[in-house]
């Protein structure tokens, strides 16, 4: 309950401050085109943390904004789809994610990592 009172709270602060910068007239001086045209790169992507939580903002061109929540105490995401006209917040996906980083393989291609350590320890 306490972590969803959080994450409901990281969302609605990132959720503002993603809208007052649309609004920012620096943005607008100090950049020949429109900010709304520019894409967004991984690192300049709009963070917020507070304690083990991290909130993380995403805007495109068309389509709903979307909002990425972190606990890396828990080790679970949650995605939210923000629609640009209403503000709906739409949950999209939650995981936990403690299993996925035990995975020492997966998708991975020739050498595995496996292989690797199996040449190494031969030596």
């Amino acid at each position: 309950m306490r972590v969803a009172v959080f994450g409901l709270i990281g969302l609605t602060v990132l959720v503002v401050l993603s809208w007052a910068s649309a609004f920012d007239p620096l943005a607008y001086a100090q950049s020949p085109k429109p900010v709304q045209a520019q894409p967004v790169l991984p690192a300049r992507l709009p963070v917020a943390a507070a304690g083990d939580l991290m909130a993380f903002s995403s805007e495109t061109t068309s389509g709903p904004s979307q909002v990425i929540l972190i606990d890396s105490k828990t080790r679970a995401m949650c995605v939210y789809h923000v629609d640009r006209e209403t503000g709906a917040v739409e949950l999209k996906s939650v995981r936990n994610f403690h299993w996925d980083l035990l995975i020492e393989e997966f998708n991975g291609v020739s050498p595995l990592p496996r292989a690797i350590r199996e040449l190494l320890e031969q030596k």
